[in-house]
């Protein structure tokens, strides 16, 4: 409700257009087979509270505009395009979100809800995603494009929660 017109464009073009930007530039310029990738986030088609200021939105598009892209790219230029969905990830970027202070961050919130409610609880680790990543630009997947994979221990699958304490503050 109070993200600004700007924050909303803002964000839609880091998010959603600078994909689309890339494969544009590089899509004449790569070879056929190849394979281009970006990262989303669940919030693209479930309710995260916490995580707005048009974000979910712009992920929503970016994930749109995969399927497309694979489809324009594959007969243009015969690459793949992609992306992971990647589950709650401690990373730099992801621990500036939303912090008050003597608080836990989104993510640690986010990490803790994924351990207690996901098919596998277990950490997930950048290299889980980076292994999936480098599955998908090999070419032991040359058939698949316009995929949204997720990488997020099974979170993606479950439709209720088993232990909604883990968000509880």
């Amino acid at each position: 409700l109070e993200t600004s017109r700007k924050g909303y464009l803002a964000a839609s073009s880091a998010s959603a257009y600078s994909f689309v930007s890339l494969v544009q530039k590089f899509g004449p310029i790569m070879n056929p087979g190849g394979s281009a990738l970006s990262l989303t986030y669940i919030a693209s088609e479930k309710v995260i509270p916490g995580y707005g200021g048009g974000m979910s939105s712009a992920k929503a598009q970016l994930e749109s505009d995969t399927r497309t892209l694979a489809y324009e790219a594959g007969r243009k230029w015969g690459i793949r395009v992609n992306t992971i969905s990647a589950g709650p990830l401690k990373s730099r970027a992801a621990s500036a979100i939303g912090k008050e202070p003597g608080q836990k961050t989104f993510i640690e919130y986010a990490i803790d809800y994924s351990k207690a409610n996901a098919p596998l609880a277990q950490d997930l680790y950048s290299d889980d995603v980076g292994a999936s990543g480098l599955f998908l630009s090999s070419p032991m997947a040359r058939t698949i494009t316009g995929v949204t994979l997720y990488v997020d221990n099974g979170l993606h699958a479950m439709g209720m929660a088993l232990d909604s304490a883990a968000m509880a503050r």
